[in-house]
This record gives C-alpha cells, sequence and structure tokens, in this order.
C-alpha cells in the first residue's frame, strides 16, 4: 500500500510537472497576473474602504499599473537604442585598455609563452604548406544575368514580417491585463473555488486561514516591490553621477534582477561594469560602480528588508535555490523572475491548509523537526556535538532549566511513549543514556553557562534559579555529596536523573547520581546514604507505579533521616504525583526539572524566606 502511494505521488508529480513546461505559454502571463493581483490588490482595497465602486477601482488602479508599466518601457526602449548608436564609440577605448593589460607581460613569462606558442604555430604551418601547396586554377565562367521583379502581395507581406514579432508579446500582454483585472474584479468568488478544492468541512478556519495568506503575500509583494523599485532608483541616480551612458536602464534593470534571488544583484552589475570599462579610460568608473553595488546591497539586505519585511520570505535557504533552479529549467528567465513569489504562494498555502501541508514542510523554514523530537533524533544518533550546540543556543536565551523542560523531557516521553509500543529496542534505550550523559557532562564543563545564570539571591525570577554558594547551603546540606538521584528502572529514567544532576551541580548544590541497578537486592547493601540529605527518584515511565514505591520503599529503609523527592517526569498533572507521593511518603514531588531544582535549591538553603520565594516562584513558573 505505500509503495503503490508513492508511486501514485511520484506518478501525479510528473504529470503535473509535465503540463506545466507543455502549458508555459498560457501558464506563464496567468502566473504574472496572479503576482500582479497580489499586488495590486491593496490599492484596489482601500479604494473601496473609501466608497468607490470596485469595478471603478478596479479599472483605476488597472490602468494606472499598465500605464507607469509601458511608460517605463517605452523609456527604456529609447534608451536602450541611444545607447546602441554610441556603442561604436567605446571601441578604442576597449582596444587601448586591452593592449596597457597585454603591455603588462612584456619582457615577463607571459611574453615568453606567448613567443614559443608563435613559434610552434610557424612550424606547423610551415608543414602543412608543403603538403598543402597545389595550383589554383580560377575558372571563369559567363555572367548570369539578374532580373528584379517585385512579386505578388509584396505590401502585404512586409506588414505581415513586421507584425508577426509582435503579436506573441502584445497577446501576452492582452492576456496579462485580462486575467489581472477578472482576479482583482472576482476576488472572493476565486477564493471560494479555492476552498472547495482544498476541502470545505471547515470552512470559517479555511476562510480566516486564505484572507489572511492573501494579506500576507500582498504585503510582502508590495514591500519587496517597494525594497526593489527604491534599489532601482539609487542604481540609477549613482550610476548617473558616477557617469554610466543610460543609467536609467541600468537603475530599472537592477531593480528588476533584485527580485531574483542570491545572483539577481549580480547579474544586475555585469552591465553597468562592462560599459565602464568600455567609457572611462582609467579603472575609477569600474570601482566606484562595484562599490555603489555592493554598498547599497548590503545596506537594503541587512538593514532595510529585515526592518520592512522580516529577516526572510518564509524560505529555508536551500529551497530558494531548488526553486529558481525548477522555475528557471521550466519557464526560462521569467521564472527565474516569479521563483520566488511562485515559492512563497506555495508555502504560504501549505501553512494553512492541510492539503498542502507538505510544500511548508518541504520549502518553509520552519525547522523540520520540533526541538523536543530535534533532541530525541540526536540522542539516537548517538550526536552529542550537534545537541550540545542545540542545548548552547537555548540556554542562551532562555535558561538551562528551560532547556530541561522544553525540550529534554518532551524528548524522554517521546523515548518513552516509543518504547511502550515496542519500537525501541533496549540497545538504542543504552545509547540514548550514555549520549545524554555526555551531553549532561559536556553542559557541566561549558563556562558560559556559569557566566549566563545570575549569583545574586534577590534577582530570582519565575524562569530562572540563583546559582548558592557554598556559605548559603544549610548545615545538612555540606557534606560531600548530599544530594542523591537515583533512576527508577529504565535508561531513560537515568537519563533524567543524569539532567536533573547537572542542572542542580550547575546550581552549586553537590549531587551524586546512582544507577538503578543499585537498588536491587544484591546492590542495595553497598549503597552509601551518609551524608545524604534529600534523595531523587527519577522516573519517565508513570504508567508503572510499582517501581517507583520500590524504590522509595528500599531508599526510605536505608535512609530514614534524607527526605524522599519523587521525581515524575511524564506525569500530565500534579494529581499523579499526589497520589504517589502518600503512598510511599515521599517528601516532595515533581512534574517537571524546575520545579524539583526549585524544590532542591529551598531544602538546600538556610535562608528560609528565599526558600519560600523559591518555591512560589516555582509553582508560578510551573502555573
Amino acid at each position: 500500500m505505500n509503495s503503490s502511494s508513492t508511486l501514485n505521488g511520484m506518478l501525479i508529480a510528473v504529470i503535473i510537472v509535465a503540463a506545466l513546461y507543455l502549458a508555459r505559454e498560457v501558464l506563464l502571463p496567468i502566473a504574472l497576473a496572479c503576482i500582479l493581483s497580489f499586488m495590486l490588490a491593496p490599492p484596489v482595497r482601500m479604494l473601496q474602504n473609501h466608497r468607490v465602486p470596485r469595478g471603478l477601482a478596479v479599472a483605476a488602479v488597472a490602468l494606472l499599473a499598465f500605464f507607469l508599466i509601458f511608460m517605463l518601457g517605452s523609456i527604456m526602449a529609447h534608451q536602450v537604442s541611444h545607447l546602441a548608436k554610441n556603442l561604436p564609440r567605446y571601441e578604442s577605448t576597449i582596444s587601448a585598455k586591452i593592449e596597457r593589460l597585454q603591455g603588462f607581460g612584456t619582457g615577463g613569462s607571459l611574453e615568453r609563452a606567448q613567443q614559443v606558442l608563435e613559434d610552434l604555430s610557424k612550424q606547423l604551418g610551415a608543414g602543412q604548406q608543403k603538403s598543402a601547396e597545389e595550383p589554383i586554377v580560377e575558372e571563369k565562367s559567363a555572367p548570369i544575368p539578374v532580373e528584379v521583379q517585385e512579386p505578388k502581395g509584396a505590401l502585404l507581406h512586409i506588414l505581415s514580417r513586421l507584425i508577426n514579432p509582435l503579436l506573441g508579446p502584445l497577446a501576452t500582454t492582452a492576456i496579462i491585463i485580462v486575467f489581472v483585472i477578472f482576479i482583482l474584479l472576482m476576488r472572493e468568488d476565486l477564493r471560494d473555488r479555492l476552498i472547495r478544492l482544498a476541502g470545505a468541512t471547515d470552512i470559517p478556519h479555511t476562510t480566516a486561514a486564505l484572507d489572511d495568506a492573501a494579506r500576507r503575500l500582498s504585503r510582502l509583494f508590495l514591500a519587496q516591490l517597494a525594497i526593489n523599485t527604491s534599489f532601482g532608483i539609487f542604481i540609477g541616480f549613482g550610476l548617473f553621477l558616477i557617469g554610466i551612458p543610460s543609467s536609467f536602464v541600468w537603475g530599472v534593470l537592477a531593480g528588476v534582477l533584485r527580485f531574483i534571488p542570491f545572483i539577481g544583484p549580480i547579474l544586475g552589475l555585469i552591465f553597468p561594469v562592462a560599459l565602464a570599462i568600455s567609457v572611462d579610460p582609467g579603472w575609477s568608473m569600474v570601482l566606484w560602480t562595484i562599490l555603489l553595488f555592493l554598498g547599497l546591497e548590503v545596506v537594503t539586505s541587512q538593514l532595510i528588508e529585515p526592518v520592512i519585511q522580516g529577516h526572510s520570505t518564509g524560505l529555508s535557504p536551500i529551497a530558494v535555490v531548488v526553486a529558481a533552479t525548477f522555475w528557471a529549467w521550466l519557464w526560462g528567465p521569467v521564472g527565474l523572475v516569479l521563483a520566488v513569489p511562485l515559492t512563497v504562494i506555495l508555502v504560504v498555502l501549505g501553512r494553512h491548509v492541510d492539503a498542502l501541508e507538505f510544500f511548508d514542510v518541504l520549502l518553509g523554514d520552519k525547522p523540520a523537526l520540533s526541538q523536543a523530537q530535534g533532541f530525541y533524533q540526536r540522542m539516537l544518533a548517538r550526536d552529542p556535538v550537534e545537541a550540545i550546540e542545540q542545548a548552547k543556543s537555548y540556554i542562551m536565551t532562555h535558561s538551562l532549566a528551560g532547556y530541561c523542560d522544553e525540550v529534554v523531557r518532551p524528548g524522554l516521553m517521546l523515548a518513552q511513549r516509543d518504547a511502550e509500543r515496542g519500537i525501541l529496542e533496549d540497545e538504542k534505550k543504552i545509547h540514548m543514556r550514555e549520549t545524554v550523559e555526555s551531553l549532561s557532562a559536556d553542559i557541566a564543563h561549558e563556562h558560559w553557562l556559569a557566566r549566563r545564570e545570575t549569583h545574586e539571591l534577590t534577582t530570582l525570577s519565575a524562569a530562572k534559579l540563583p546559582i548558592l554558594t557554598a556559605d548559603q547551603l544549610a548545615p545538612a546540606w555540606r557534606s560531600a555529596k548530599p544530594l542523591l538521584v537515583i533512576g527508577t528502572r529504565t535508561e531513560l529514567d537515568q537519563a533524567a536523573a543524569a539532567m536533573l544532576a547537572t542542572l542542580v551541580e550547575m546550581h552549586g548544590v553537590p549531587v551524586r547520581v546512582e544507577r538503578a541497578e543499585m537498588l536491587a537486592a544484591c546492590n542495595i547493601a553497598n549503597l552509601d546514604l551518609s551524608g545524604v540529605a534529600l534523595m531523587c527518584v527519577s522516573s519517565v515511565d508513570v504508567k508503572t507505579p510499582a517501581h517507583i514505591h520500590f524504590a522509595a520503599r528500599r531508599l526510605k529503609s536505608r535512609a530514614p533521616h534524607a527526605k524522599l523527592l519523587l521525581g515524575l517526569w511524564s506525569a500530565k498533572d500534579e494529581k499523579t504525583g499526589i497520589e504517589l507521593g502518600e503512598a510511599v511518603g515521599a517528601d516532595h514531588f515533581a512534574i517537571t526539572f524546575h520545579q524539583a531544582a526549585a524544590i532542591i535549591l529551598q531544602e538546600a538553603t538556610t535562608d528560609h524566606e528565599y526558600a519560600a520565594k523559591v518555591t512560589e516562584r516555582a509553582s508560578a513558573a510551573h502555573a
């Protein structure tokens, strides 16, 4: 069934790509019309808000937009024709620069290599001349009479030759204009049809999602149009000041090419640089042109775009490259310009329409896996290096307790769910526990974490826990290892114990971690509990409380003087903790790492006022 579904999906994808390629003459105007309609929709909506009828608003906006486009095209055509007439004047400048570059090699290795090649060419030419010399006989032939006759219908033939090349662009332009007008006039009807295609089971949600997607796309395209237009204006004005001929053309071209991701600004730079080489006898004009493009591109991409439209278009970098390659192969240069807008449309629809969600997964910039899923995958892959980078990035903006609760605990719960289903083998559990322990050791040895946390008790917040010093510990907590953390039964319990131990130790409390095997009858006598003030039982599996009861009773019987804390990491609410705590006589229970650390700090400090504050803040953070 899975193979059949995969083959069907691949067949449908091939059919769609083939249809897009074969029908490109029809689909290209439609795609351009859709992009233009997204850009023109906000002005139309603004006129409608001022009580202008929709038909009149659409007509006014469309006429103004296409008038500006045609006027821009006519000005560019005039500038290009003027530039073509002046190109022969620049031939002498180019020749002089070539001779100057060749002069750099005079007397050096370049000249010697050139001389060797010339000698070889002469020797080869002399050998071929001896073998190929043959007398050339010129045959005289009688002159052929030529008679010029004007064919019938010559005028119509000339007119057809003049008009035929214009029919294609004129037809495409007419189709684009008609489609833009109809899309703007029938926006709601097209939206309803899309809802019907995507699925009408949840019409209110789908309608709101599509309206939101249309607004976002309109803002995105308008912002990109405004940014690229401004970029082109500044480029054109800068090239005019530098002295580049037809600066208006290159400014417009730079603005249009900037719609192409990555390579667009480079393509826009090539022609002005080539013209600067042709015009200027020196190299100053070339350098100023390159500096103009680089400076404006840096300012635009690093300062202006993040402020106006955010840091990205919602596409992953690899998706932008793949989309540009795909659409350029499919529809040529126009497809390269439309690559990002078309892909953004697919991604935005994928975020709002369930049937198209795969577009958001494949092309969007959101992580394919959540933080917890990524942690689980890295633990299974035994990749602590990448996991420590993830932890560092998270902790620098949050806290270690937040990382344990938002990333580690859900990841362990995913592993426990797979273990209950029988798809997580014992060997993988061992690998996961070893990798978590390695991650915990790496975190403990990172000095940036100590600088990240605050050392002042008075700056305690709901999201952070302070680091205790030795003189702030209660007398019972000044032994070598006053805190014992032990896993109940499985490797996942032991992994959670390792993370809790790291969290507590980084906040100034000495801790000792023991294996679950020490709770066995043959090992419990060797478990040294002297000097232990608090024992924490770590358990990810709360569906089988018998193991928690067993571990708690054995520890309490061995160290009745020590308090007991239950760490129930997969409990959904505190009701489970209350029931288990009462059943085994536990002093405390916690269902999050932050809550457990707060309880331990409360027990470890001699400042009772601070201890009460810790408990209060921990409860607030958990709520």
